[in-house]
């Protein structure tokens, strides 16, 4: 493995912030292969070399990332007290990883999992907007204006939506497709966006992440990211090397 910033190892492995950590370095409470480290860049191999804090030797743990194609009523949560499936499940006994943000249990769709905190949490956080693409068969007749209207933003409790990239793949009287992209995660966002323009959603299924699209990924099934998909997904969420 190629070496890394040394206050994003100690980050990964739990010892504290990233930038607590930094100061963790400066005031001489690391070692690496035996030797302090008190300046910045630093960098370190966690695969190989010994790293301590206050004497104390971290251990790395491998990052891993996949790519699940969630069927319908799966639960995005690591445990659910009501023992209902979840897509830690699919994965298989001793999987110690958890969903990169929700789908929830009517939706299906590209989710990731993974154990890696600091890409999760840059995934999910507002201020990156990493873009999701969905597949939404809605009851009714899609018309443009109501497409005008969600690619501008919906109003809803937490405020207006922000824009969106819509198109109308199939229109009909009894139900329409509708492709669209969002940059955001509020809670049942699109079936709530749908039913202020009087299309309730009938069926939802995620797509893409980002440029993510794995549609040789049947339902249940999963795969490991390559090494490119995960730099890929680091250089979208802003997280630096």
């Amino acid at each position: 493995m190629a070496k890394q910033r040394l206050q994003r190892i100690l980050a990964a492995a739990g010892v504290d912030s990233r930038r607590n950590c930094e100061q963790l370095i400066l005031d001489g409470a690391v070692r690496v292969n035996r030797r302090v480290v008190d300046t910045l860049p630093a960098f370190a191999d966690p695969q190989t070399d010994i790293i301590t804090v206050n004497g104390r030797r971290i251990q790395a743990e491998r990052k891993v990332y996949y790519l699940l194609n969630k069927p319908k009523n799966v639960i995005c949560t690591s445990h659910d007290p009501q023992n209902r499936r979840t897509a830690v499940d699919l994965l298989g006994a001793g999987a110690r990883v958890f969903c990169v943000g929700r789908l929830d249990a009517d939706t299906t769709g590209l989710i990731l999992l993974t154990n890696d905190n600091e890409l999760a949490n840059r995934m999910t956080h507002p201020r990156y907007g990493v873009p999701k693409t969905y597949l939404v068969t809605v009851k009714g007749q899609a018309t443009g204006v109501a497409a005008e209207k969600i690619k501008k933003g919906i109003w809803l409790a937490e405020g207006k939506t922000n824009p969106a990239a819509v198109k109308i793949l199939k229109r009909g009287h009894v139900e329409s497709l509708v492709e669209i992209t969002i940059k955001q995660g509020l809670n049942r966002q699109l079936r709530r966006m749908f039913a202020q323009v009087d299309l309730p959603v009938k069926a939802l299924k995620r797509t893409r992440i980002g440029k993510l699209d794995d549609r040789k990924l049947s339902v249940g099934r999963f795969r490991e990211l390559t090494p490119a998909e995960v730099e890929y997904l680091r250089k979208i969420s802003g997280q630096e090397a």
